[in-house]
C-alpha cells in the first residue's frame, strides 16, 4: 500500500513523517524502515527504526531507488512499513518516471507493507499515475 505526504517545502511534511514513524515503532510486530538522501530525520526517530541514507548506499534514480526497496525487502520479510522523506531529492522531479516507480513498488509490496512518501509539490502539479496514490 502506497501513501503520498504532499506539500510545498516547509508545509510540515517531515514532521508528519517523523510522527508516522515513532507510532509505527510502537505498533508493529514487524520492521520499521526509514529511507531518506542525508541525515535530516536520522535523530527525531526511534531507535527502533532501521534508517538508511540513500547517499551512502550510492542511490540515485527511480530505478535504483526501486532496487533499493526491493533488495531491503528480499533481505528482511518481516518489514511492515517503509517511509521515504525527500524521493525528489533521491529520484528527481520526473513526475512521470515517479509515478511508474510507485507502480511498481505497489505491485511489489501488495498490502503486505505500508510504504509512505513525502512528496514536495502541490498535488495539482503530480502526473495522473502519482495522483492515484493519493488518499
Amino acid at each position: 500500500m502506497i501513501k503520498l505526504i504532499t506539500g510545498k517545502k516547509g508545509s510540515g511534511k517531515t514532521k508528519i513523517l517523523i510522527d508516522q514513524i515513532n507510532e509505527s515503532v510502537k505498533s508493529t510486530n514487524g520492521s520499521v524502515v526509514c529511507v531518506e538522501k542525508g541525515s535530516t530525520v536520522r535523530y527525531s526517530i526511534s531507535r527502533k527504526a532501521r534508517w538508511c541514507d540513500t547517499e551512502y548506499y550510492n542511490v540515485e534514480g527511480y530505478d535504483a531507488f526501486y532496487g533499493f526497496i526491493a533488495g531491503l525487502l528480499a533481505s528482511n520479510y518481516d518489514i511492515t512499513d517503509i517511509y521515504v522523506d525527500g524521493i525528489f531529492k533521491i529520484g528527481g522531479r520526473d513526475y512521470t518516471a515517479f509515478g511508474k516507480m510507485l507502480e511498481n513498488i505497489d505491485k511489489l509490496t501488495g498490502e503486505d507493507v505500508s510504504v509512505v512518501f513525502t512528496v514536495s509539490a502541490d498535488v495539482d502539479e503530480l502526473s495522473e499515475n502519482v495522483k492515484q496514490f493519493i488518499k
